[in-house]
């Protein structure tokens, strides 16, 4: 059996970094970490990844500190499903993915290098490199993602202007 060695991690891991759950920070504004949130409900947020496997790649997380799935209410787990689906119609329109790939990393030996729990969105296009090549490590960015946090900013506020439009129009 063979295996992909990416050394590059636990770096990551083991490198500096603020004091503090870097989501945590992330939901606080804190000027020491970079702050690429496209959308925000009551209690979640949703983060293009500084660190993306594919363009588009996003991570919606509670603004409640907490590490396990189980932990959230059943409104909570509405109010993130309704988020997931408002992020999959955004990207459907920005990106135009053939699939997705979601899933979350409970706990660090399941792969989670941040303990807070978030759900990752990543968008699958045809012809991209192979995830035998990410997991070794070797990633082609095709989009910077300062580039998608534009362009899903711009796409939700067009989206929420037509939206308080036609709630205008609609009023009596």
């Amino acid at each position: 059996m063979e295996y992909f060695l990416n050394f590059d991690k636990i770096a990551y891991l083991r490198g500096p970094r603020p004091e503090g759950c870097i989501l945590c920070l992330i939901r606080d504004g804190d000027e020491r970490v970079v702050r690429l949130v496209v959308r925000e409900t009551a209690s979640f947020s949703a983060s293009v990844n500084l660190y993306p496997y594919n363009p588009g790649h996003l991570i919606l997380f509670p603004k409640r500190h907490v590490t396990d799935l189980r932990s959230l209410s059943r409104a909570e787990r509405a109010e993130l499903d309704g988020l997931l689906d408002e992020c999959l119609t955004a990207l459907d329109a920005t990106h135009s993915p053939a699939g997705y790939n979601l899933g979350y990393n409970m706990g660090l030996v399941a792969g989670a290098s941040i303990e807070h729990l978030h759900l990752h969105v990543i968008p699958r296009y045809p012809r991209e490199i192979g995830i035998a090549e990410l997991v070794a490590g070797k990633r082609v960015l095709v989009e910077d993602p300062f580039e998608t946090e534009r362009r899903l900013r711009a796409w939700f506020a067009e989206r929420d202007a037509a939206g308080a439009q036609a709630g205008e129009s609609e009023a009596p």
